[in-house]
């Protein structure tokens, strides 16, 4: 499941994680960070840690887990990784895919939170690789992009300006991708229902449906 999430960060505080990490002092060369055959293909700058960027990570990672959406979609137990990157022109990062363990422990999900407006900067897309073909994303700040850890995927060079995102990768209670996606939609119509008709017997069938079945997925 790929999947689109708006207004993850917006306002004063999407404007000051921007103010924060706007110093290139603060980055150092990324493939630090790639597995051997990803570091081939990766040219960009990474944030070291410390001081502004712990600062700045933290209150991601609060967005991330006070999001509705994100915690329905992704289920998850662990933020395996969280980092921020930098792309300056002629950066880009070739087709990869990520690794399975990261610390030893299992990666289901990665994201990208694009932290710079798409006109702020030249190429920089995310392009995902899968069965329906290649297609690039481009989002305003404050959103992000959600997708299987299992997906090719690269990030086209950066012709102009600079492109600021976090990105990141979740391990979920539910391991399965599809059964991740039968209880984002069960969630989806669950909220449907209570919006549109309160707490029903409709309602309540639902929530057992998607409680159980969560029951019966999760890796606890």
């Amino acid at each position: 499941m790929l999947i689109r999430i708006a207004n993850l960060l917006d306002g004063p505080g999407l404007t000051e994680l921007q103010r924060a990490l706007a110093d290139p002092a603060l980055f150092v060369d990324g493939r630090q960070t790639a597995g051997w055959h990803a570091r081939q293909v990766k040219r960009n700058l990474q944030a070291r840690r410390g001081g502004a960027v712990d600062e700045a990570l933290a209150k991601i990672e609060a967005a991330l887990l006070g999001h509705e959406v994100f915690v329905a979609a992704a289920r998850p137990k662990t933020i395996v990784r969280l980092l921020i990157s930098r792309y300056e022109p002629g950066m880009t990062y070739g087709t990869h895919v990520d690794d399975a363990l990261m610390g030893g422990v299992r990666t289901d999900l990665s994201f990208t939170l694009f932290l710079s407006e798409p006109e702020s900067y030249g190429g920089g897309a995310l392009v995902m690789d899968d069965a329906y073909g290649e297609r690039a994303i481009k989002l305003p700040a404050g959103e992000l992009f959600l997708y299987p850890s299992t997906t090719l995927h690269r990030v086209e060079p950066v012709t102009a300006g600079v492109r600021l995102a976090a990105v990141g990768w979740v391990r979920s209670f539910v391991r399965d991708s599809d059964q991740r996606e039968v209880l984002f939609d069960l969630e989806t119509a669950l909220r449907g229902v209570h919006q549109a008709e309160g707490k029903t017997p409709l309602f309540d069938l639902l929530a057992k449906t998607r409680t159980n079945l969560l029951r019966m997925w999760a890796e606890d």
